[in-house]
């Protein structure tokens, strides 16, 4: 082992490869002995390619060039594509209207041409049994709408083959989700909920006979949770509730009480920020394989039609996706701490299991890859009352080389984005980049995050910023107490969300860190309040309290107001296009840390939006947030990788 500052160290890990790995895997389908899934591909600037792979295992690119299988909807997206019998209707980025695309053929426009490029936004799809008509959420946004107010998320019905003007079936909630036909295509049902919820907070399942016109609510409602509604071939609807604190299945046959299916301490849901999710599914032989988080990692089990639950023997500890395929068999997107996401069939009865699409063979020894441990740690909520915080720490790894006697490690606290999403314990090149040079990591799953039940996701409520702020000091000061990490080298990084918590981490006296990186995140609430799309409008409502009644708490939580608090180097890197959090956050910070001549780096991505797609800017933003670190921290960077340095300003 070669000893060398901690930070500086070599790697094969570098920012090329992390792009040659950044194909995202964004959801998979079986139609009847072929699978298809979707990859966004960075190097084709962003775009969702469908891949279908056949029963010999030939692969092909179903979409040409020019298409991308991406909806608008939400702004996050998901369920873009649906597909059956060879045929892929989708809904494509550029437009936003929905395609048909018939094996052998061109894509066919179903939904009208955009109206000054204002055109209406579709997705979560589905196909009525005999194939001829299609159900759809559609998010309309008027030619003179004046923002997300005048923004209408109904449910429409439209031809499967032709193009028809689409006719609406439901109307009036703020949002919809999920609607599904019965196998006789007499019912739908659907999801919906009212501002101020969020789609975790409070919702409702409700069907209608199409037939006589009947409707009814079937679950749901304040204080309840409610997703991804499924029908079975005996006409039952399986669905998700949280109505005992954790995500577990439930069946109804209509006319009937509700049966609870699946009950376990254990998170089978997940947030809805993207539609089209499918944690749970049923075979036909009766059983009910579902995904299953449970203390920081995911695992895959099985409802017998006795009533019986087992786990299932399978490596994975993230699953992103379950389908069925075929008799006790299930085909999954699932990853392990040691391999990225592949798509993969799994044999129910014993946990075997095929591998259709790998996951990229990285070519390094084991020794590069540092496996998380899930940790927790004492912290305190909102009220200052001591409680249990949970996150998973990545240590320094290298086999080559070694940290200088006597020194510890400098640490990254990294905090996911939503802020109801998860830290995931899947192998992510994006972690082993600092991991392999020297770096600990430690990815907080603060009060608020998925995966603990609901009663820690509502510890949130009405707490941003001081709940998640709390966690991550007290993260990063119980790894430094425990002798893992240099607690005079503690940054913080986030994107979004996370963006917020690190500078509110940041804005204050007794901060911990020496330094932050902040990804297009929230400087002042008041203008994210103001200025954003319809789906989070009202999600601060909730967080930290209705605007503007509470306009005081506002204030006193944006960082943008507490600048004469920021005395640590912070670099900030931002989307040109970014319509959730817009570029006047990350300008607004950016200003007032020059005027006080608090060192600064900005980075601004012309034509990204949310989150990076393209892999110069992915590059771009790796590379320039390991210079900033190495400028504060004061270790060199390999000759060999060429970093262009970054700029910063007052350091």
């Amino acid at each position: 082992m070669t000893i060398t500052p901690y930070g500086a160290w070599p790697t094969p890990i570098t920012s090329e490869l992390v792009l040659s790995a950044a194909v995202r895997l964004a959801g998979v389908q079986v139609d009847g002995d072929a699978v298809v899934w979707a990859e966004g591909r960075p190097g084709e600037g962003g775009r969702t390619q469908l891949v279908r792979r056949e029963a010999d295992g030939t692969t092909t690119d179903l979409l040409p060039d020019g298409f991308d299988a991406r909806t608008g909807v939400h702004e996050y997206g998901g369920g873009a594509w649906k597909v059956r019998d060879g045929v892929v209707w989708f809904s494509n980025w550029a437009d936003q209207r929905l395609y048909r695309l018939a094996p052998g053929g061109e894509p066919e426009p179903l939904t009208p041409e955009p109206v000054l490029s204002r055109g209406d936004r579709y997705a979560d799809v589905d196909v009525s049994p005999d194939g001829s008509v299609l159900v759809a959420v559609r998010e309309h946004h008027p030619v003179h709408g004046q923002g997300a107010a005048d923004v209408r998320n109904e449910i429409v019905r439209l031809s499967a083959d032709r193009p028809s003007e689409p006719e609406v079936l439901v109307s009036g909630p703020d949002f919809v989700a999920s609607p599904r036909l019965s196998p006789d295509g007499h019912r739908l049902v659907w999801v919906s909920w009212d501002h101020p919820s969020m789609p975790w907070d409070d919702t409702v399942l409700s069907g209608r006979n199409l037939v006589t016109g009947d409707e009814a609510i079937v679950a749901g409602g304040p204080g309840e949770s409610v997703s991804e509604p499924r029908w079975s071939a005996d006409g039952a609807l399986h669905f998700l509730s949280d109505r005992t604190g954790w995500w577990n299945v439930y069946r109804w046959l209509p006319g009937t009480d509700i049966v609870p299916e699946v009950r376990i301490n254990a998170e089978i849901g997940e947030p809805g920020w993207a539609l089209g999710g499918s944690r749970y599914v049923v075979l036909d032989g009766g059983e009910i394989v579902f995904a299953r988080w449970q203390g920081g990692y995911d695992g895959l089990a099985v409802r017998r039609p006795d009533g019986t639950l087992a786990d299932v023997d399978v490596p994975f500890s993230a699953i992103s996706m379950v389908r069925a395929s075929g008799p006790g068999e299930v085909v999954l997107v699932a990853g392990t701490p040691t391999e990225e996401p592949g798509v993969h069939r799994v044999r129910v009865a014993d946990g075997r299991t095929e591998t259709l699409r790998p996951p990229r063979d990285l070519g390094l020894e084991t020794g590069y890859l540092s496996v998380p441990e899930a940790v927790s740690f004492p912290s305190v909520d909102g009220d200052g009352a001591p409680r249990t915080a949970h996150a998973l720490f990545y240590p320094p790894a290298n086999p080559e080389h070694e940290g200088p006697q006597g020194e510890l490690p400098p640490l990254l606290v990294v905090i996911h984005g939503g802020p109801t999403s998860s830290a995931i314990p899947v192998l992510s090149v994006n972690v082993q980049y600092w991991t392999s040079r020297g770096f600990g990591v430690v990815d907080v799953n603060y009060g608020g995050s998925t995966g603990f039940g609901r009663a820690y996701r509502d510890l949130l409520k009405g707490a941003w910023g001081v709940v998640d702020v709390a966690d991550c000091l007290a993260a990063a000061r119980w790894l430094a107490e425990q002798g893992r990490v240099d607690g005079t080298r503690l940054a913080i990084r986030g994107g979004s969300a996370g963006g917020y918590t690190t500078l509110a981490a940041l804005a204050r006296k007794d901060t911990p860190f020496a330094a932050g990186a902040d990804h297009y995140g929230v400087a002042d609430l008041e203008a994210l309040a103001a200025d954003t799309h319809k789906f989070e409008s009202r999600y601060l409502d909730g967080l930290v309290g209705p605007y503007p009644e509470a306009r005081d708490v506002y204030v006193e939580r944006s960082p943008i107001h507490h600048v004469e608090l920021f005395s640590r180097p912070l670099i900030v890197l931002q989307g040109s296009e970014d319509a959730v959090v817009p570029p006047n956050q990350s300008e607004a910070i950016v200003g007032a840390l020059r005027a006080r001549k608090v060192p600064v780096a900005y980075l601004v991505f012309e034509g990204e939006q949310h989150g990076f797609r393209r892999a110069e800017s992915i590059r771009r933003a790796l590379e320039a947030e390991l210079s900033f670190y190495a400028q504060v921290f004061g270790f060199g960077l390999p000759e060999a990788e060429g970093i262009e340095p970054v700029l910063v300003e007052n350091l």
